[in-house]
């Protein structure tokens, strides 16, 4: 069985890869996301071209094999599946899921999560929007005609879909700001200059830094 740290690493590189739409996935970028030093990347991503798990090029980076990419949509499900489960039957807010289920989803076994999946319908995002790996590692919900908010012009009609920065802190204030999945409001400024989207919900003004916007993905609304 992998150990805990291996599985970390190819569902970080998992991530990455589909954040950036790119395979391989750079050192530092994989340094940057598991808080640890380059060295220490370099060093496990040998450990993982030695396993078979990844293609590892110095100086490059690392791309998934095949048996790497299915064990790491496996830990991916369970991640998102326990945060959804501990949402909809224990009453945890959003922003108090994701360290939790960093810890359970090295126990847990398939046929508990499993259970859940079957437990919860089906579903097919986590409390945050991203998409749930079926168990046969197809993706249930994708994001396809989702952008990111300063994508949109001013007029735009939008319904919030994802959040990517899944930070507590962040997601606090977005529940604070009343900024939850599903809720449709309008692009009343967006100013690259200013680094600041502003948008409308019946009447309530919320600006938004270029950052902050840049972490939440949107539909538009016809």
């Amino acid at each position: 069985m992998p150990s805990l740290t291996v599985e970390n690493y190819l569902k970080a590189i998992l991530q990455i890869g589909q954040r950036v739409g790119n395979e391989t996935v750079a050192t530092g970028q994989l340094a940057e996301e598991l808080e640890v030093s380059p060295g220490t990347v370099t060093s496990m991503l040998k450990t993982l071209a030695e396993s078979k798990l990844a293609r590892y090029t110095p100086y490059e980076g690392a791309a998934l094999t095949e048996e790497g990419r299915t064990l790491a949509l496996r830990m991916l499900r369970r991640h998102r599946l326990i945060e959804l489960f501990l949402v909809e039957t224990l009453g945890l807010s959003w922003d108090q899921v994701h360290e939790e289920a960093e810890h359970m989803e090295h126990a847990v076994s398939d046929g508990l999560v499993d259970a859940m999946d079957a437990y919860l319908g089906h579903p097919v995002a986590d409390p945050h929007g991203d998409p749930i790996p079926t168990a046969e590692g197809e993706m249930r919900g994708t994001d396809i005609d989702a952008v990111p908010l300063p994508d949109c012009s001013v007029g735009t009609k939008i319904r919030l879909t994802r959040v990517t920065n899944q930070g507590g802190e962040f997601l606090r204030f977005l529940s604070e700001t009343g900024l939850e999945l599903g809720r449709v409001g309008t692009v009343v400024s967006n100013s690259p200059a200013a680094g600041l989207v502003t948008l409308d919900f019946d009447g309530q003004v919320v600006p938004l830094g270029h950052a902050a916007a840049a972490a939440l993905l949107v539909e538009r609304v016809q």
